[in-house]
């Protein structure tokens, strides 16, 4: 039973201000209210919703409760002091409305009709109540929220089958759809975690609120002490600061417990721009808001004890900025560019100009209108183009014949842009900008030859072809003439930059033409030397074409052929050598003045009669000369295939052909002697050195080859042997290896010396050439994979051989009675003295013992005698004094 017993009263009006969302009512009996000088008492029995704060206008503070009953109710005001007043109390639907409306000095007038007076009480079934069923719904989730996906399905019932039902949610990122489920309407990384949801219909005006959990189902609290009502805060508010901006209210804190603000704002950065009152619940800022910093700041409130214990929450207090019109729309470049083809229909888009307005985008604040206030230059139209006011897209107005780049007065135009936000309305900020838009050029305009003859009277004018003229020496290369055209597309694109052909006239291909990139004139030059008796005129027909094709309507008309005369002039040109080279072929060291070509040289202007005469250019040898007038050429010394002015058997010339025209011309011409050989050079032995040990087992001293500066068959094979002497053939042997090559080879050992062996080489030629030539055998001693060699100077052990042999014989058969021979005969050839001791030495042994040790003797002799001449050699004495293998030779010897 809900039973009121009062007194009826009228209503009356009663002004109050709404600064935000209030309180919830928490009493199980009899509530006593005083507004604005009445009091108000209610019986109820009714869940917590939340309502407004209302504030007397004489800024006393009231609390009004509204009263969802769930059964038939009854209730009835009773006055405190004037029992002829009603009062006007604000309606749900008015209450939601009116919510989050900064503080003012203006009045709202709402009105409650007292319905029903007296009491009640029955058990029958309760009455549909208008309005949600489940005040409070609770969403845990994890990550972001996706388009569509349904999070809860709220309980509505206006009592009248929900006709016309209106569905408003404080995050606007959510609706509730048809079926009452709460929707995102678009994908939502992040959202609050308090949601409110207000429906209204013709019979009912309700909120709803919706807790959000990440991760969690939060706890279900059906009853709080604690009311942290969210707080809506202008920023760039200038008063005086800090200024209470909401209240905190909580039902059970007692004297001995303080309120406390935690959080970004609070007690985090930015610090200290939020406070509340440790006793009243009051929450202040200390200085203006930036809602272009933050747009919002999440603080906790809770209710502790003076020594910091928690009593009661942490709950939320959400404090949204609301943005002011601060902020003008900024262009993100200065200048903007773009480009436009000319012809273009009408409505093409050119750009597209963008602004950025750091406002709330969900308001008028940021919500930008683009306008063209000046067009430069403003012919032939000042409109020309035209901007889309909401998404910036400038576009082309004017029409496709006018936009036309050839008789624009300028192919560039400056457009100032003006973004104002406000939807553009006359307090809007303002941003501005340029637009500079070129018009390009498509090729519609064919080149044309210029007439630079007309005046002359030259052009073709059956065909309309432009006539030029050009002049040439003959012999000469290069350009002859500068063809012009015009073009009235643009110079810096392929729609005006020519290419110049030669489509007739050419057949020798003696012409080509090239574009000039400086001025687009085409350069026709001569590549080949034109022969002025051959032909003196060449008529040559050009054509000229754009680098781009041409537009579907535009052709090449004959405006874009021309005629080219080119006039040859004779000039006196040099004789003409043929053929050239001249090549012949002659056997070398052929007699001096013998015959070696004739010189042939024609003049190449047979319009003239001239006369030739040759003269030589260049001659390295000097071997030969010229006849002056007839040309021919004879040898003047020796040809010598050897010559180091012969290179691969030719010898070149150069011979110069003068005529005797005006100025005198002058050609040459060369000559090429291929020469044959002759077997005029001896062949020649190598190496000259060789190298053996004196102990060496391997008596193959070394392999010789041979050498011929001639050619084949002049050459090898060769034949190399000993030299004449007598008695080389017991000490030496040669033996051929191959055509070239032969092996020398010892019979037995020598002792450490240098000695010549005389070798005689004959080449193959006709006739054949011999060489006799000396090979410089030294014998080194050899030790430890090193050879000592002797650095004396080589000498002959043969002639001592000779020399010994005979005297010996001779001894042997005629006895002393020589003996005075044998004295001359050592004076004569000046035979040293320690040989001269020798061969006495031995003459004295009986003539029969000598005879029969005449061989031994004979070479005993020949080697002692070369110890002998070795130790005679001041260097063989210093190398001697120098190391112990020469002491121990000196003693053996």
């Amino acid at each position: 039973m809900h039973l009121v017993t009062t007194t009826k009263i009228n209503s009356v009006s009663l002004p109050i201000l709404v600064s935000s969302y209030s309180l919830f009512c928490h009493t199980e009996g009899v509530t006593t209210m005083y507004a604005g000088g009445y009091k108000i008492i209610i019986c109820n029995h009714f869940s917590d919703f939340m309502v407004p704060y209302i504030t007397h206008h004489s800024a006393l503070c009231y609390a009004l409760c509204y009263l969802p009953f769930t059964s038939p109710l009854e209730y009835r005001l009773q006055h405190g002091r004037r029992p002829d007043t009603g009062i006007n109390i604000p309606s749900q639907g008015e209450r939601h409305r009116e919510a989050g409306s900064p503080v003012s000095d203006h009045c709202l007038h709402w009105r409650f009709s007292v319905a029903h007076i007296g009491c009640q009480q029955d058990g029958r079934q309760e009455a549909c109540v208008p309005g949600f069923q489940v005040k409070q719904y609770q969403v845990a989730y994890s990550g972001p929220f996706q388009k569509g996906q349904p999070l809860i399905q709220v309980e509505f019932d206006d009592c009248e089958g929900n006709e016309g039902v209106v569905f408003e949610v404080s995050d606007p990122s959510f609706q509730v759809d048809e079926d009452l489920n709460l929707v995102p309407q678009q994908d939502v990384p992040y959202s609050g975690p308090v949601m409110f949801i207000h429906g209204h219909s013709a019979h009912a005006d309700d909120m709803a609120q919706d807790i959000l959990g990440l991760g969690q189902t939060l706890p279900y609290r059906p009853k709080r002490s604690l009311l942290v009502p969210p707080v809506i805060v202008t920023e760039n508010q200038r008063t005086s600061f800090p200024k209470v901006i909401g209240r905190v209210i909580s039902s059970e804190k007692s004297e001995d417990h303080i309120f406390r603000l935690t959080g970004p704002g609070a007690d985090q950065d930015p610090k200290g721009l939020f406070t509340i009152d440790i006793n009243t619940g009051d929450v202040s800022v200390s200085r203006s808001l930036d809602r272009e910093a933050f747009d919002s700041y999440e603080l906790e409130v809770s209710i502790t004890d003076f020594a910091g214990n928690l009593v009661e929450g942490p709950a939320l207090l959400l404090i949204t900025v609301i943005d002011q019109n601060d902020n003008r729309p900024i262009f993100k470049e200065t200048r903007y560019a773009g480009e436009v083809l000319e012809g273009s229909p009408t409505g093409t888009t050119v750009m597209r100009m963008t602004a950025f307005d750091a406002d709330d985008p969900a308001t008028d604040n940021a919500a930008l209108r683009y306008d063209i206030v000046r067009q430069s230059p403003d012919k032939p139209s000042p409109n020309m183009f035209y901007i889309d006011a909401e998404k910036g897209d400038i576009v082309t107005v004017i029409s496709p014949t006018l936009l036309d780049r050839e008789t624009l007065p300028t192919t560039t135009y400056e457009l100032e842009i003006v973004a104002k936000d406000m939807a553009g309305s006359e307090v809007g900020l303002k941003g501005t900008a340029t637009a500079t838009i070129t018009i390009t050029d498509k090729n519609d305009h064919a080149p044309e030859f210029t007439y630079p003859l007309a005046a002359a009277g030259l052009q073709d004018k059956s065909t309309n072809n432009a006539h030029f003229e050009a002049h040439v020496h003959e012999g000469q290369t290069g350009v002859v003439v500068n063809l012009t055209v015009e073009d009235k597309d643009d110079p810096t694109t392929g729609a005006c930059r020519a290419i110049y052909s030669i489509i007739n006239g050419d057949p020798t291909q003696s012409f080509e033409i090239q574009t000039n990139p400086d001025n687009n004139e085409g350069m026709l030059s001569v590549v080949k030397p034109l022969d002025y008796e051959a032909m003196a005129f060449h008529k040559l027909f050009i054509k000229v074409e754009n680098e781009d094709p041409l537009v579907p309507d535009v052709g090449y008309g004959p405006s874009s052929t021309a005629t080219v005369q080119v006039t040859v002039l004779d000039f006196n040109e040099g004789p003409v050598f043929f053929p050239d080279p001249l090549t012949v072929t002659k056997m070398e060291n052929i007699p001096v003045g013998s015959f070696v070509a004739s010189l042939n040289a024609t003049d190449p202007d047979i319009l003239q009669i001239q006369s030739i005469r040759y003269t030589i250019l260049q001659d390295p040898a000097g071997w030969l000369n010229v006849n002056p007038v007839r040309g021919t050429v004879n040898t003047s010394a020796s040809l010598d295939r050897e010559s180091p002015y012969v290179h691969d058997n030719k010898y070149t010339a150069v011979f110069i052909a003068t005529d005797d025209g005006s100025p005198p011309a002058t050609g040459t011409g060369t000559l090429v002697i291929y020469l044959e050989d002759y077997n005029d050079n001896a062949p020649y032995v190598v190496p000259s050195v060789a190298r053996v040990c004196e102990d060496a087992h391997d008596m193959n001293v070394a392999i010789v080859g041979g050498r011929d500066k001639d050619l084949a068959p002049n050459t090898a094979p060769f034949q190399i042997e000993l030299g004449k002497q007598p008695g080389l053939d017991k000490t030496w042997k040669v033996t051929r290896v191959n055509s070239t090559h032969s092996q020398i080879m010892l019979l037995h050992s020598l002792k450490k010396a240098n000695y010549q062996l005389p070798l005689v080489i004959t080449d193959s030629g006709v006739p054949p050439l011999s060489n006799n030539t000396e090979v410089k055998v030294q014998v080194c001693v050899c030790k430890k994979n090193r050879m000592h060699c002797s650095s004396a100077h080589s000498h002959s052990a043969s002639l001592l051989v000779l020399l010994a042999t005979p005297l010996l014989a001779l001894l042997y058969t005629c006895g002393s009675v020589l003996h005075q021979f044998i004295s001359f005969t050592l004076e004569l050839f000046h035979v040293p003295d320690c040989i001269k001791m020798l061969i006495t030495r031995h003459t004295i042994t009986p003539c029969p013992k000598m005879l029969h040790n005449i061989g031994y003797i004979s070479a005993s002799i020949e080697m002692k005698a070369l110890c002998c001449l070795g130790s005679r050699q001041p260097q063989d004495r210093t190398s001697e004094k120098d190391s112990d293998q020469g002491r121990v030779e000196k003693k053996s010897s």
